[in-house]
């Protein structure tokens, strides 16, 4: 059937009068696969609802918290309640304590938690921490790598940065950049010649235990062992972005399935349940030197939002079953062997699949693990078809270097259906 997308062009016309490229946010404009933003009414499941009244199963849910779907059943109790009870207090409420002691549970070695709105507020967060404990000024991040868009951090970072081709962003003093040392991942040498550098500068050093801002990176667990020497060595905290890790792959931090051992870990998403949450974790030592206890200063009006406490916690209850991951390997596997089957004519057709997130790289070779060895052919032929797997009814991601994302609430027809209509589109290239 053939559809139609006249009212979401209407909005965007509006809306870009009104907001900066007309979206409250980069990664959901269009530009590198041409066409312009969808609209929507509504999200059900595993499905969204546009405002022209098409309907598209989803698979960037998101942008990752949503593992259970949209507007899970097993979390609209909670959720309804809390709304009944006021939508915020700018005060202690008994949901933000019951959320911590879900988060805290299920990360060992983690006493205490901070919760803020964003991930790019919890990285900040911690990155300030460690800077008040260490008494040091600089950190060290790895190329590619996103982690929110605080000022020291847009050095050589991300997915919507790479999208655009920013490499880095206006408004940032050099001063402040001059502050982040930046090195290529998959770089044994490269890390132990930043350390000899700058060793007894470095406050922290921050990455992804799974890098999946700018492709699915998946690192050498001998390359995360020697991090975590090196930062022991020199002094140096080890901070683990979780934002999109945490609760995804596992119930807890996919550093453990790793042994990164960090000494910071900070959250978002999941342990949201799709609302406005981040988080930072870690032992009492380092997080009683935050405020009010400590003299390291973090405030926010919004921060333990009862609604979105409710939202994270009932989340989190569900996830502690287990059953949510197991069946989301299930659908995983039902992807690699559709895809494997349907695909196996375009020898470039490759992907990786970490759990419940999926990254295509169709190039032939190996995977990469460092931005830099992302292939433009891989990305170009991903942006070519995102307007048709729209027009067949597949919500993806509007960038080929971003993941796709997995949710209990999909069928393993809906995981079929994604895999198949990928081969054909590739295929047609």
């Amino acid at each position: 059937m053939s559809r139609t997308y006249a009212r979401s062009k209407e909005l965007f016309e509006k809306a870009s009068r009104l907001m900066p490229g007309g979206v409250s946010s980069p990664v959901r404009a269009f530009g590198a696969v041409g066409g312009q933003p969808i609209f929507f009414r509504r999200g059900e499941g595993a499905e969204l609802v546009d405002v022209d009244g098409n309907r598209y199963v989803d698979f960037c849910q998101s942008w990752g918290p949503l593992v259970l779907g949209h507007w899970a059943e097993a979390i609209r109790a909670d959720v309804t309640e809390a709304l009944a009870e006021g939508l915020t207090f700018g005060a202690c409420s008994p949901r933000e304590v019951a959320c911590a002691e879900r988060v805290l549970e299920a990360l060992p070695g983690a006493e205490r938690v901070r919760f803020v709105s964003s991930g790019t507020e919890a990285v900040m967060t911690a990155l300030r921490l460690a800077r008040g404990v260490t008494g040091r000024p600089k950190i060290l991040k790895f190329e590619g790598c996103y982690h929110g868009h605080s000022d020291g951090l847009l050095v050589k970072a991300g997915s919507g940065l790479a999208t655009s081709g920013i490499a880095t962003s206006k408004g940032v003093p050099t001063s402040i950049a001059g502050e982040t040392v930046v090195i290529p991942l998959d770089d044994e040498a490269s890390m132990e010649a930043a350390f000899a550098d700058f060793g007894d500068e470095l406050a922290a050093v921050i990455i992804e235990p799974l890098p999946a801002n700018a492709g699915l990176l998946e690192q050498r667990p001998e390359l995360l062992g020697m991090l975590r020497e090196l930062c022991t060595r020199h002094g140096t905290l080890l901070i683990a972005d979780e934002v999109i890790n945490g609760f995804r792959l596992r119930y807890g931090s996919y550093s453990d399935t790793v042994d990164l051992r960090p000494d910071l870990v900070t959250l978002g998403k999941i342990v949201g349940g799709g609302m406005p949450v981040g988080a930072v974790a870690g032992p009492a030592r380092l997080m009683d030197q935050l405020a009010p206890l400590g003299p390291v200063y973090q405030a926010g009006t919004l921060s333990g939002n009862p609604v979105a406490m409710a939202a994270g916690a009932a989340t989190l209850r569900v996830l502690a079953e287990g059953a949510v991951y197991d069946r989301l390997e299930t659908l995983g596997q039902t992807f690699d062997a559709t895809l494997t089957d349907a695909g196996s004519a375009t020898p470039w057709l490759r992907w990786k699949r970490v759990g419940s997130i999926i990254w295509l790289h169709c190039a032939e070779g190996e995977l990469p693990r460092r931005s830099d060895r992302v292939k433009a052919e891989a990305v170009d032929r991903f942006n070519r078809i995102h307007p048709a797997m729209l027009d067949r009814g597949y919500y993806l991601p509007p960038s080929g270097w971003e993941v796709m994302f997995l949710s209990a609430a999909h069928s393993p027809e809906q995981v079929k259906g994604l895999a198949e209509t990928l081969a054909e589109l590739l295929g047609a290239l």
